[in-house]
């Protein structure tokens, strides 16, 4: 079955009811939520300055669009949406170090079985107990090893928002287990599903990044 041409376009139509929306509050006031800084341009203009997956990234207002500081170019659709959902759902509140699993976020216990297969799952099928490579993908993504499982990394997506991958190692008895766990305070910082979106991004860039270390170097 082909791709719905038009499948994009009720995310896009989303984005746009978001940004009209978040017009109604002042920058200040969305800086101060999600833990970002508001660069004044003028008397009407500016834009918010945040980090997201390691990397900064600017939001303008009042267009509210999200875009790259040295290319300009505007991020992807998906991120803009997950960036002003950011907006939109901060209240403030500051990562409390503490990580909770994905049933433990709101009505997340009805689809923790299906998270689990498109992350946690999903990263067993490529890794195994092959833990020399996910290090590997994990660091060329910024992770933070962490005294946390067998083996754990923190990703940092948002200012006030943070990812703990967690590896158990598992022998000839049992097969190693992959946990994406979130800190406590992600849902005052997103959506249940702002949260599933992004655990499954965080699992392709992992796959991604192990791919791009088996390329072999030109000679």
């Amino acid at each position: 079955m082909e791709p719905n041409k038009d499948s994009r376009k009720p995310l896009e139509e989303k984005v746009a009811e978001m940004r009209t929306q978040l017009r109604r509050a002042s920058p200040e006031v969305l800086a101060k939520r999600t833990n970002s800084q508001w660069v004044r341009a003028d008397a009407e203009t500016g834009w918010l300055e945040l980090s997201y997956w390691g990397s900064s990234v600017n939001i303008s207002y009042p267009d509210l669009v999200a875009s790259d500081p040295v290319s300009g170019s505007a991020l992807m659709v998906m991120d803009q949406a997950l960036l002003l959902a950011h907006l939109q759902d901060s209240d403030g509140t500051l990562a409390s170090g503490r990580w909770i699993a994905f049933s433990e976020l709101p009505n997340g216990t009805f689809y923790t079985q299906a998270f689990q297969g498109y992350t946690g799952q999903k990263l067993l099928q490529f890794f195994g107990s092959d833990h020399h490579q996910l290090s590997e993908a994990a660091n060329m993504l910024g992770g933070q090893i962490t005294d946390f499982a067998d083996l754990g990394y923190v990703f940092q997506v948002m200012p006030n928002m943070s990812f703990l991958l967690a590896c158990w190692l598992g022998d000839e008895d049992f097969p190693s287990s992959y946990r994406i766990l979130f800190d406590a305070a992600a849902p005052h910082q997103l959506s249940t599903d702002g949260c599933a979106i992004l655990g499954s991004m965080l699992t392709g860039q992992l796959i991604r990044a192990a791919r791009e270390l088996r390329q072999p170097v030109d000679q």
